[in-house]
């Protein structure tokens, strides 16, 4: 049995492809108040939500019960739209690697698209894939997305 994976999921947006993006990399303690999933989130370590230093812990619920995990902000690439999140502890404890990784695409037609990867690698054989993330990261889009279409503010944007 294979370990480690990719698991891949392309939603186009209607949200300029730029403030969605600026959500995650400027205003990442917003999610909680956005994505209808994600209970609650703190800062665990550190002063900055965005330093690669800092830790936050996340509490959601995804296959209809709670979990919980830390993430920290491994890469941010603000030219390619383009940020990684290394997540561990919690429910994440068996998996050696878990990354979300979070691109915004800006299509040839003006329109924007999210594509998200989770690049994991498992502990063992009986670890289930992570098939779930799949669709709490498609709803929490569609959550977002639908939210800034709305034009609501989020702390500046």
């Amino acid at each position: 049995m294979v370990l480690a994976g990719k698991l891949i999921t392309e939603l186009g947006i209607k949200t300029p492809g730029e403030k969605f993006f600026q959500l995650f990399a400027t205003q990442l303690h917003e999610v909680q108040n956005v994505v209808e999933r994600c209970h609650h989130t703190k800062l665990h370590e550190g002063e900055d939500w965005h330093h690669s230093d800092s830790v936050k812990h996340w509490t959601y619920v995804m296959d209809g019960k709670v979990h919980t995990c830390n993430e920290q902000v491994e890469e941010v690439d603000e030219q390619n739209k383009k940020i990684t999140f290394k997540l561990f502890g919690g429910d994440i404890e068996n998996y050696k690697v878990f990354k979300l990784i979070l691109e915004v695409l800006n299509k040839a037609d003006g329109s924007s698209a999210v594509r998200w990867t989770i690049d994991y690698e498992k502990n063992n054989e009986e670890v289930e894939t992570p098939n779930g993330w799949m669709d709490y990261l498609s709803k929490g889009t569609r959550d977002i997305d639908g939210h800034l279409v709305k034009g609501e503010k989020v702390d500046g944007l």
